[in-house]
This record gives structure tokens, C-alpha cells and sequence, in this order.
């Protein structure tokens, strides 16, 4: 069986859920304590500008009632820069964020903000938190990051989520091609935005890369079923595409 690939979940859209009418409830701590026994390996979340969803106090609750490596996701900015260096979180993701936006939109231009970036980066870097670069899967982008030293890049793949027929097949292999060139240079490969259970199990199968990041999917089909069950039937399927005789994977682990 090939390298088993990481899920990062993002707890974002708890808090979102919670804010809708305010007061505690739900916590997105006990969100990110269930993720962990249903099997996710990391906790993501996005403290953004406005704080629509997270909280500086849900960052500080989360650093002391989790015990999987926390991933904060934040704008290259000076104000965020400060956060992450008081708390120190495993990550930090660098992303692009417009106030207006509902959802992050498409990856970050690092070639164009490398001077914007590079003191921040190296910051971070020298506070001992790995950084990362979520950008679109093009061959610029990559090359920048590497220029940036980052040791992580995640690639963008909405436009692929979003995708069908012969526009997804080509999505498909953009993004194959984007985690070759950056696994080559030495960058490891993390995907995140818009996978679901249908779309989910073609990128997982990259070999090249090494962790998913899902969030706003699983918190959705949470409502219905169940935050564990549905973290573990996409741990499954993330197994399931890895697994070098898919069809006897399937036969031995078929999920209730």
C-alpha cells in the first residue's frame, strides 16, 4: 500500500453555526476533539479579518483542548503575523482574503507578493511554525513558493471541485502535474477547498500528496449524519483511493 495520506479538518463552519445565534453552543473545541477520535490527523482553522467564524477565543480555547497539530489558516498581515507568533501553532497556512468574499475564492499570488511575503515568512519560520502557501496548481506559483523557501505549499483545487467532463479531467491532471513539480522541489503537497465524497477519492490518489484539508463538506454532512461518521467515511475513502488493490480494500473495509 502507497504512503497514507493525512485529513486535516477545518472547524470553521461550527463557529459559523454557533454565531448564527450566538451564546457557546455548538463548541468548535468539542468539534475538533471528535474529529480527532473519528480519526482526522490535524485541526485547520481560518482566523479571519472580520472573525465570522473563529474567534480569538476559540484560538486560544483550541491550543488547550486539542491534542492534534493545529493548522491556522491567515492573511499575510501584519496583525495575523502577531497572532500566530503568540500562539505558535504547528502551521500556518498563508491565504488570500477579500472582506467581501463568502469563501476563500482561488490560491494565493505568491509570485506577485514575494517582497510582502518573505518577512513574514521568514518570521514564522524562525519562530519554528512550518509555513505554507495555499495557491492555485500552476507552475509560477509553485516556483515562487520554492523561491520563498516554504517547506508546505496546498493547491487550491475549487476550480477542479466545481469542474465536470472533460474540464475536470483537465483540472485533474493540472493539479497532478502542479504536486509532480513541487514534490521535485522538495515541497510537500497538501489540496484543500471543495472536496466532497464524489470528488474526493481522484485526488487522494495522488501519490505526491500528502495531506487533505476539508471543512465546509463534512461540517454540512455532520447535520445529517453525524460529525464522526462523516469524517470517518471520508477517512475511508481517502484510504480506499490509496489503496494499491482498491478492490480488495473495498472488500475487507466496506463502512456500515
Amino acid at each position: 500500500m502507497t504512503k497514507r495520506i493525512r485529513l486535516g479538518v477545518n472547524i470553521d463552519h461550527v463557529a459559523t453555526i454557533r454565531n448564527a445565534r450566538g451564546g457557546e453552543h455548538p463548541d468548535p473545541v468539542r468539534a475538533a476533539q471528535l474529529a480527532a477520535h473519528a480519526g482526522a490527523d490535524g485541526i485547520t482553522t481560518h482566523l479571519r479579518e472580520d472573525r465570522r467564524h473563529i474567534s480569538d477565543d476559540d484560538l486560544n480555547n483550541l491550543e488547550k483542548g486539542i491534542t492534534l497539530p493545529l493548522n491556522l489558516e491567515m492573511a499575510a498581515t501584519e496583525e495575523m503575523l502577531e497572532i500566530a507568533l503568540q500562539h505558535r501553532p504547528h502551521a500556518v497556512c498563508l491565504v488570500p482574503e477579500k472582506r467581501e468574499e463568502q469563501t476563500t475564492e482561488g490560491g494565493l499570488d505568491a509570485a506577485g507578493q514575494i517582497n510582502t511575503l518573505k518577512p513574514i515568512v521568514e518570521k514564522l519560520t524562525a519562530a519554528s511554525i512550518r509555513v505554507s502557501l495555499f495557491i492555485e496548481p500552476d507552475e509560477t506559483q509553485i516556483k515562487a513558493a520554492k523561491a520563498l523557501n516554504v517547506p508546505v505549499i496546498e493547491l487550491h483545487t475549487g476550480h477542479y471541485a466545481n469542474s465536470v467532463n472533460e474540464e475536470l479531467a483537465s483540472e485533474l491532471i493540472r493539479i497532478e502535474q502542479a504536486a509532480k513539480l513541487a514534490k521535485s522541489l522538495n515541497i510537500e503537497v497538501h489540496a484543500g477547498h471543495g472536496l466532497t465524497y464524489e470528488n474526493v477519492m481522484p485526488i487522494a490518489a495522488l501519490d505526491e500528496i500528502a495531506e487533505l484539508n476539508i471543512g465546509h463538506f463534512l461540517i454540512g454532512e455532520a447535520i445529517f449524519i453525524g460529525l464522526e461518521a462523516s469524517i470517518k467515511r471520508m477517512r475511508y475513502l481517502m484510504d480506499a483511493a490509496r489503496a494499491e488493490d482498491k478492490l480488495d480494500f473495498l472488500v475487507k473495509h466496506i463502512p456500515l
